[in-house]
């Protein structure tokens, strides 16, 4: 079996070791990861010092003698006080304290501590705002570097102390710090946007080059300073080929990159991941020329609060109703549900409060949809994934987890269908990876010499490899990627699957790696002729590196938009 290699951008031509450039991707991905970790923190100068006067030695020993002698007849009278003059004496009158913290990572905080004073002993004393405190020390003036990592996302109160014993003053300074990184909160899922039925939007089209805005903060229960939101988004009634981008909107210039790609008559669903704008709205860009209906349906926010981190996982098969998996064996009927465990099987934890999936409906027997929900709730009246007769279509889903563990699948056609489900990922209070979003990012296209790809098609059976600088990734505590996977110009049918690498990437002008277990899950299928998109959450393993596997027997192409990551730094 030969490769076909991307390392950080570095293109390598089926099972030939042709060197490329690896610079432009690599440093956009590290690049877009700093920019999205930035943050200006706080910055409180001098000025505002709160200085504070300590007891001095004398006085020390005045309160331990009238506290510790007991009052009799007989007692000594107590000693002279110290005249004022004599306790002020060799005070540190220019004492202060210049404190900013700023971040580079998701719960990272770098903070800069300026001391202002004469030439004494300090001691310094940072409290992290979290239950923990740093010391140092210093002598006289002196610049202070210091760094932290928060386990959760959230605000936190930073001081900094500055003791100057030797005379008996003390200056504090501090601020309010907030994360980068925003965490999860699953939300029951719920229609936002229908534009066929007025939902969200008036009931009309949305043309060709038009727009659809979708109010998220203050809407469903969603709250105001969501900063990111995952929608299910679907376009239909479609009369030609086009694409959907979802991006902020306001104050923000539309990527050029997709989130999904449809064709004349066909309902086609994606999870889309997306920055909330200042206005609380998301805007949804029809790319096509034709008029098509749109519907967004919430399953879960992110916002700079202690709520669920993430975790990614090798992706793991835990239901096939083909085979019995997770589930009784044979299609799902119609107009009903099952119900299947997924904490505590196969390395997820009990107490999860969300679980990323890959949702596949397959020999269906006519049209219909899919919905997953929590094992606790009633069905929703939201889809996850649409199907016609006999198709089979994947699509990734974010699903509220009940507190036994449970969710449920419901097939909302009239003929039954038989499911598949793969977990990627999960969401809990003890996952410690925060969602950074970032402007999309393309890192391949395999219709281009472009990206360090030198040209060729995404070949049948084979494999290629991407990785983001695997010292960089881990320095960065990158948990995983959020990807927009496209397949497009395909010549038959067949799936994509995408799983960690499991060797590093070799250096320029060595021969690949070894390709690895072919992957037992998959990500989206296609047939011949279609253009397919799906959302991965992808791990990039103990290397850095993700792999993509063409399981089909015809050759294909392959576009992969990077938009975001989860990182536990």
């Amino acid at each position: 079996m030969t490769a076909a290699l991307v390392a950080a951008g570095l293109g390598i031509i089926p099972g030939t070791a042709q060197a490329a450039d690896p610079v432009p991707v690599a440093a956009g991905v590290a690049e877009a990861i700093a920019k999205a970790s930035t943050s200006e923190g706080f910055h409180s100068p001098a000025d505002r010092t709160i200085r504070t006067a300590l007891p001095t030695a004398a006085e020390s020993g005045r309160t331990n003698a009238k506290t510790a002698a007991p009052q009799t007849a007989q007692a000594a009278p107590a000693a002279p006080a110290a005249p004022a003059a004599a306790l002020d004496a060799g005070a540190n009158p220019t004492l202060a304290v210049d404190v900013s913290g700023t971040s580079y990572t998701a719960h990272g905080i770098e903070l800069t501590t300026l001391i202002t004073s004469a030439d004494f002993a300090l001691g310094v004393v940072i409290d992290w705002g979290d239950g923990k405190t740093e010391t140092a020390t210093a002598q006289g003036p002196a610049e202070l570097h210091h760094s932290h990592t928060y386990d959760k996302s959230g605000e936190y109160q930073v001081k900094v102390t500055v003791t100057d014993t030797a005379n008996a003053v003390q200056a504090t300074n501090g601020g309010a710090f907030l994360t980068p990184g925003s965490d999860f909160t699953p939300h029951t899922p719920t229609r936002l946007l229908d534009t066929r039925n007025g939902t969200g939007a008036p009931a009309a089209k949305v043309p060709g080059a038009g727009t659809a805005r979708v109010k998220v903060a203050g809407n469903a229960a969603v709250p105001a300073g969501v900063t990111a939101v995952a929608l299910n988004v679907t376009v239909t009634e479609t009369v030609d080929s086009g694409y959907v981008t979802a991006w902020p909107g306001a104050g923000h210039d539309r990527p050029g990159t997709s989130n999904l790609n449809y064709t004349a008559g066909r309902s086609i669903p994606n999870l889309v991941i997306v920055p909330v704008g200042e206005d609380g709205y998301v805007e949804l860009y029809n790319g096509g020329q034709q008029p098509v209906d749109l519907i967004a349906d919430v399953t879960g926010y992110f916002t700079r609060a202690s709520a669920g981190g993430y975790t990614s996982m090798t992706p793991a098969r835990f239901v096939d109703t083909r085979e019995g998996l997770g589930t009784a064996r044979g299609k799902l009927a119609a107009r009903s549900a099952f119900t299947t465990p997924i904490s505590g099987l196969r390395g997820v934890p009990q107490g999860i409060t969300a679980v990323a999936l890959n949702v596949t409906v397959t020999e269906p027997g006519g049209l219909g949809h899919l919905t997953a929900f929590s094992g606790a709730g009633p069905v929703p009246t939201a889809s996850n994934l649409n199907f016609q007769a006999g198709q089979t279509i994947a699509n990734a889903v974010i699903v509220p987890v009940a507190e036994d563990g449970t969710i449920k699948i419901f097939n909302g056609a009239y003929l039954p269908a038989h499911v598949v489900v793969d977990v990627v990922g999960y969401y809990s209070k003890d996952s410690k990876a925060a969602f950074l979003p970032f402007t999309p990012l393309r890192t391949l296209d395999t219709r281009e010499e472009a990206y360090g790809w030198p040209g060729g098609r995404f070949r049948a059976r084979e494999y290629i490899t991407q990785g983001f600088t695997p010292e960089a990734a881990t320095a960065a505590g990158v948990e995983a990627y959020v990807l927009n996977t496209t397949v497009t110009e395909t010549g038959g049918d067949g799936y994509l699957s995408v799983a960690p690498g499991p060797y590093a990437l070799p250096a320029p002008g060595e021969p690949a790696a070894p390709a690895g277990p072919r992957p037992g899950s998959s990500t989206l299928n296609w047939t011949t002729g279609t253009t397919v998109p799906n959302l991965v959450q992808a791990s990039d393993g103990d290397h850095g590196v993700i792999t993509f596997w063409n399981q089909g027997y015809q050759d294909a192409d392959l576009v992969l938009d990077v938009f975001g990551v989860y990182q536990s730094k």
